[in-house]
């Protein structure tokens, strides 16, 4: 799969907003300052695609991009301690309410540290996922941060936290490109699922 020409769409803050588009949603979700908006500007081949930012907790929002092929939604960042009880409560009810419906999300793009093993907030919405039947692959973000024997180590960590192969944990960064060619191989199978369950009645013969 080859991104050509991503685009910013909308932000949403309310069920209301939410986009609702006959190409497939991918969902990404994160603790705060995993570096989401840089993963996004990675796969996009863009720089400024997704708002970085120094300051945990920027994404407040649902934010949609248009990927050509599917529809990518950047949901807040969770896990952030510096912002108020209120805050927090106010971007989780974003986040339950978008994953509520099914049709706002086909598929999951988990994004985890590598530098650290999963945190409380991770595995809380990995269960989420997994407990509302989401189809989800983990992102280990930051690769470049460690040795080649630290990624493969903490792959293996990340694996066997969530009782997965390591095929399922992909290993990235933002800054070297790695793993990118990776995760595009990886949604252009999901999408390809997503469509023959569309589809399937019309290929089932073949």
């Amino acid at each position: 799969m080859i991104i050509k020409n991503a685009t910013f769409i909308t932000s949403a803050a309310s069920p209301s907003q939410f986009i609702k588009s006959e190409k497939p949603i991918i969902a990404v979700v994160g603790k705060s300052n995993v570096g989401k908006s840089s993963f996004i500007n990675m796969l996009a081949n863009q720089r400024k695609l997704a708002k970085t930012s120094d300051t945990p907790g920027r994404t407040r929002l649902v934010n949609y991009f248009d990927f050509g092929e599917f529809i990518l939604a950047d949901l807040p960042g969770y896990g952030f301690a510096k912002v108020s009880k209120a805050e927090k409560e106010k971007w989780g009810k974003v986040m339950e309410q978008f994953f509520a419906d099914k049709s706002n999300a086909q598929y999951v793009l988990s994004l985890l540290d590598i530098r650290h093993s999963p945190t409380a907030d991770d595995v809380t919405m990995v269960n989420f996922l997994h407990s509302n039947a989401f189809s989800f692959a983990f992102i280990a973000t930051k690769a470049d941060k460690l040795s080649r024997m630290q990624v493969k180590s903490n792959v293996r960590e990340i694996a066997k936290r969530f009782a997965v192969p390591e095929s399922y944990v992909i290993a990235t960064s933002s800054q070297t490109r790695q793993g990118k060619d990776e995760v595009l191989q990886k949604l252009e199978k999901v999408l390809e699922v997503l469509k023959s369950d569309y589809f399937g009645d019309d290929n089932e013969e073949e």
